[in-house]
């Protein structure tokens, strides 16, 4: 009987002590963190971050029209940049169908930073923006769009590369292609390489879009298809590059000999040797690449150029090809 009595009593006390726990948890805030608080002591709870929510997202890109009670959007310039981003920081899990038309706008915004994170966002969106008519397909109809304006066409291509979708890859392809606008072009062959991608063929045995812009009218265009050639998985004309190093642009013939070092690219070493004689390049940025691509490739038939550089007029060139002896 005493046993039992004991057990019922300790029972009873359990019982108050777990309602007691459950009540404090209950009154203390959402933002109250333990293990910091047994590391950093009890700082005030403004001091934390908080997330965002679906109001509080809202209320920074909309007011509520007082005739119809729907949300209008504020022009942008109303709230800060850097408040906009951290909100959709704090609020990356948060679902709120109601919020996905106005951060959409946001994607043309004029702020780099803005049309980054308001991509971010909505690709994390489980609804409101990949289904049929939503966000995506409009930002896809948009980039290939030619009436639409130049800029909204550049942003819908940075978008879709932000938005890390395949499906992405097809209308970028044909911007870079296609599209009469350079800026247009330039924000195409970005996305592409955002997308990991060399683009898609229009027909068979046709040329990539990423190396058919190795070749465009555009300086910028060029250079930033040369970046996306090492900077995605698979590039499959390295044979273009190699006569980039005879481009009309010195920064285009200084990205094209690095990028060939990069991939020590045994085709291009006579293209580069003479790009490190002054007699043959004037730019002393393009003859320091070149020695430093022979360099990297390595072949024997390029030492009597590196030697000869070392008595360049230019010190980085000195320096590059005292490096580069040293490896042939």
């Amino acid at each position: 009987m005493t046993s039992k009595f004991r057990f019922l009593t300790a029972s009873i006390a359990l019982s108050v002590a777990a309602l007691v726990s459950v009540s404090s948890a209950a009154d203390a805030p959402d933002t109250t963190h333990l293990g910091r608080s047994s590391v950093y002591g009890n700082l005030k709870n403004s001091s934390l971050e908080a997330i965002s929510t679906s109001k509080s997202i809202l209320n920074l890109l909309t007011i509520q029209d007082t005739k119809t009670g729907k949300r209008v959007a504020i022009p942008e310039a109303s709230f800060a940049p850097t408040a906009y981003w951290t909100m959709l920081e704090h609020g990356e899990r948060v679902e709120c169908l109601d919020c996905v038309p106005f951060v959409s706008k946001l994607i043309y915004s004029s702020n780099p930073k803005s049309r980054e994170i308001s991509a971010w966002w909505l690709r994390r969106r489980i609804f409101g923006v990949f289904g049929k008519g939503e966000v995506y397909e409009q930002t896809i109809n948009t980039v290939t769009n030619p009436k639409a304006s130049e800029l909204s066409r550049a942003y819908a291509a940075n978008a879709l590369g932000e938005f890390l979708e395949k499906a992405g890859i097809e209308p970028v392809s044909q911007a870079l292609t296609n599209d009469a606008s350079p800026v247009v072009r330039l924000a195409a062959a970005n996305a592409l390489i955002r997308l990991n991608s060399q683009g898609s063929l229009s027909d068979k045995g046709g040329e990539y879009p990423l190396a058919s812009a190795l070749s465009d009218e555009n300086e910028e265009v060029r250079l930033a298809a040369l970046n996306g050639v090492t900077h995605i998985n698979v590039f499959s004309n390295v044979d273009r590059v190699v006569n980039l190093i005879s481009d009309s642009s010195p920064l285009v013939r200084r990205r094209a000999a690095q990028t060939l070092g990069t991939f020590k690219n045994g085709d291009a070493v006579v293209g580069l040797i003479a790009l490190t004689s002054t007699a043959n390049e004037p730019d002393a940025g393009v003859r320091a690449a070149a020695v430093w691509a022979l360099g990297q490739i390595a072949d024997v038939q390029a030492l009597d150029a590196v030697l000869a550089a070392q008595n360049d007029t230019d010190s980085a060139v000195r320096d590059a090809a005292r490096i580069a002896a040293r490896r042939l």
